[in-house]
C-alpha cells in the first residue's frame, strides 16, 4: 500500500522516519478500515451468510423479505425526501444569507454564534424543537387562547408527523450552522469580497453579484460537506426517533429497531435494510452530482444574459429571516429545556410554570452520574487518540514535504459520507462472530472513527499556516525537531488545538448509533439515555438529560476559549493564534 500523500524532494533525517513516515497511512486506516470492515460485516448477513444464526449458505432471502415488507417503500421514500429536503433547504438558506449579508455586522454576529450552536448535540436540539413545536409547546402556549381559542392542546401529530416535516425542521436547525461554518471557511480561499465588489461596480446587485462570481468557487470548496449533510440527513437515527414518524419509521430507524429486537432472526432483515440504506444514499449522491452538473449549465447560460438584478432588498430581508429562524429555534429550544428541567406545576396554556424547583435535578442526580462519567471518559479518550494521530500526521507532512491531495481528502469524509447504520450494523455483527467484548473500549474506538475527521479538518489549517521561520530559528539555536515541536509549535498552537479538541469532544458526546450498536446497549451515555427517554412523556426528566448533554458538549468550548487567554495573557500576539 503506497502513501496517500504526494511526496516532495525533501529527505528527512533517518531518526524521524520510523516515527512519522507512515503516520498518514495509520490515520487514514483508522477511519477507512473500520468502514470497509463494517460494510463487509453488513453485506454477508444481507445475502444470508451468518453462521452464528444458522445462515451457512448464500441466499437472497433477506433482501427479498425486506422488499416484501409492507413499509419498505414508504420508509425509503421518507428517507430520500428527508435527506434531499433538509440539504436543499439548509444549503439555500446558507448561500442566500451569505450572498446578501457577507461583510456586515449581522453576518459577523451570526459567525460568533456558530460555536455555541455547533456545540449543541443533535438529540438535544431535536428535543428543544419538539418542546417548541409540540401541540402543548411554547409556540402554541404563546398564541393560546387569545389567538387560537385553544384551552387544551390541539389533537395534532407534532412531532412524529407522518410526512417527517418536524424531523426536517429539527435537522435544518442543526445543519444550517454547520454549512455556514464550512462556507465561511471557504470564503477565505476565494477572494469573495474583492470579486463581489468588482461585480457590483459593473451594475450587479449585491446578492446576485455574489451568486454570479463567488458561488461557483465557494461551492467547489463545500461540496464534500454538502454531501456529508445529505448522507447524514438520509440516515440519521436519534433525531428520527425523537421527531420522526413511526408508522413506518425512516429506514435507518427501522434497521436499528430490528437490531434491538429479541428475535435474532431479524438481524438478517437489519443487514439487508442497512445495505438498502447504503444504496439509497449512494444513488441519491450520484443523482445530486448529476443535478449539480445540469444546474451549472443552466446557471452559466443565465449569467451570460447579463441580468443585474439590482433590486434585491426583499430578497435580503427574506434571507435574513430564513437564517434567523433555525438559529432562534435552537436557542429558544435550549431555553425551553432549561425551563422544563426546573418547572414545577405547569398547566396549559400558561406560558410559564407557576413555580420553579430543583426537585427533578435532585431526584435524577444519581441517574446522571454514571452516564456523565461514561460520556466524559469516552470523549476524552477518543479526542486524545484523534489528536495524537492528527498531530503526528501533520508533523510528518511538514518534515517530509507531503501534501494531502484533493482526491485523498475524500477519504477523510468516508465515515461521514457512508451511512452510519450501513457499517455499524456490520461492525456489531463482526464483534458477535469474533466474540469481542462490546464495552467501553470498543465504543471509544468507534467514536474515534467519527471524531478524527473533525479534529483533523479543524487543526490542519492552523498547523499548516504556522510560520516555519520559528523552526528555522529554533534549529539555528541547536534545538532538534522534537524539541521544536513540543516547546514551540504546539504551545503556539494551543488555541487551535483546544478548539479542535472541543469540536471532537462535542462530536463524541452526540454519538448515538455507535454507542448503541457497538456497545451492545450496555454502554450508557448521556445521549443514549436522553434518546431512550423520547418514548416517555416526562418532559422534566427529558429536559434534565438533554440539558446535561448540552452542557457536556459546551464546557470544552468554554475551556478552549478561556485557557489560551489565561496562559497567554502577557503575550498579545499569541492571544490571536
Amino acid at each position: 500500500m503506497g502513501s496517500p500523500f504526494r511526496s516532495g524532494p525533501v529527505t528527512p533525517r533517518h531518526e524521524d522516519k520510523s516515527l512519522f513516515r507512515y503516520a498518514p497511512i495509520v490515520m487514514l486506516g483508522a477511519m477507512f478500515v473500520p468502514v470497509m470492515a463494517g460494510l463487509a460485516g453488513t453485506f454477508l448477513p444481507a445475502i444470508g451468510y451468518f453462521p452464528a444464526l444458522g445462515g451457512d449458505s448464500i441466499s437472497l432471502g433477506p433482501i427479498v423479505d425486506l422488499l416484501h415488507w409492507p413499509g419498505f417503500w414508504k420508509a425509503s421514500a421518507l428517507s430520500i425526501a428527508t435527506g434531499v429536503g433538509v440539504t436543499l433547504l439548509s444549503l439555500a438558506i446558507v448561500l442566500f444569507f451569505t450572498a446578501a449579508w457577507q461583510g456586515t455586522r449581522l453576518f459577523s454576529a451570526a459567525e460568533r454564534l456558530l460555536s455555541p450552536l455547533l456545540s449543541v448535540p443533535h438529540a438535544a436540539a431535536a428535543f428543544g424543537v419538539a418542546f417548541l413545536l409540540a401541540p402543548s409547546g411554547w409556540l402554541a402556549r404563546v398564541v393560546s387562547p387569545w389567538a387560537t381559542g385553544w384551552t387544551t392542546p390541539p389533537d395534532i401529530l407534532i412531532p412524529q408527523d407522518p410526512w417527517g416535516m418536524t424531523m426536517m425542521a429539527g435537522l435544518v436547525a442543526k445543519e444550517v450552522p454547520f454549512l455556514l461554518l464550512m462556507t465561511i471557511a471557504a470564503l477565505g480561499q476565494t477572494e469573495s469580497v474583492k470579486s463581489r465588489v468588482i461585480a457590483q461596480s459593473l451594475g450587479y446587485g449585491r446578492t446576485w453579484a455574489w451568486m454570479t462570481v463567488v458561488l461557483p468557487r465557494v461551492y467547489e470548496q463545500i461540496r464534500l460537506p454538502v454531501y456529508a449533510v445529505l448522507a447524514y440527513a438520509m440516515s440519521v437515527v436519534d433525531v428520527a426517533i425523537i421527531l420522526g414518524p413511526n408508522a413506518p419509521a425512516t429506514l435507518s430507524a427501522q434497521v436499528v429497531s430490528w437490531m434491538s429486537d429479541p428475535d435474532v432472526s431479524l438481524r438478517f432483515w437489519a443487514s439487508a435494510g442497512a445495505l438498502a440504506q447504503l444504496g439509497l444514499v449512494g444513488g441519491t449522491l450520484v443523482t445530486w452530482r448529476l443535478a449539480e452538473i445540469s444546474l451549472a449549465c443552466v446557471a452559466r447560460r443565465w449569467a451570460f444574459r447579463g441580468r443585474r438584478m439590482q433590486r434585491d432588498r426583499l430578497l435580503r430581508v427574506g434571507a435574513l429571516l430564513a437564517a434567523a429562524t433555525p438559529i432562534l429555534a435552537v436557542l429558544i429550544g435550549l431555553v425551553s429545556l432549561v425551563v422544563w428541567s426546573f418547572a414545577g406545576f405547569w398547566s396549559y396554556p400558561d406560558v410559564l410554570p407557576t413555580s420553579f424547583t430543583i426537585a427533578t435535578w435532585l431526584r435524577h442526580a444519581s441517574d446522571l452520574r454514571d452516564p456523565v462519567m461514561e460520556t466524559v471518559w469516552i470523549g476524552v479518550m477518543a479526542v486524545g487518540v484523534s489528536l495524537v494521530l492528527t498531530i503526528v500526521t501533520l508533523e510528518a507532512e511538514q518534515r517530509f514535504n507531503l501534501n494531502l491531495t484533493t482526491r485523498r481528502l475524500g477519504l477523510l469524509y468516508a465515515p461521514l459520507l457512508v451511512p452510519q447504520v450501513a457499517f455499524l450494523v456490520g461492525l456489531q455483527t463482526l464483534a458477535l462472530e469474533s466474540g469481542l467484548d462490546a464495552g467501553t473500549a470498543a465504543v471509544t474506538m468507534a467514536h474515534v472513527v467519527f471524531v478524527l475527521p473533525y479534529v483533523f479538518l479543524s487543526i490542519a489549517g492552523p498547523y499548516r499556516a504556522w510560520d516555519d521561520r520559528y523552526a528555522t530559528i529554533s534549529a539555528a539555536m541547536g534545538a532538534g525537531t522534537q524539541r521544536t515541536l513540543w516547546r514551540i509549535r504546539l504551545p503556539m498552537l494551543l488555541g487551535p488545538l483546544l478548539v479542535a479538541a472541543a469540536i471532537g469532544f462535542a462530536v463524541s458526546v452526540g454519538q448515538y448509533l455507535p454507542t448503541l450498536l457497538v456497545g451492545g446497549g450496555r454502554v450508557q451515555t448521556l445521549t443514549t439515555e436522553a434518546v431512550a427517554l423520547a418514548s416517555g412523556g416526562d418532559r422534566r426528566v427529558i429536559g434534565v438529560f438533554a440539558l446535561s448533554q448540552t452542557l457536556a458538549a459546551a464546557v470544552p468550548f468554554m475551556v478552549a476559549i478561556a485557557l489560551p487567554r489565561y496562559f497567554w495573557r502577557n503575550r498579545r500576539g499569541l492571544q490571536h493564534r
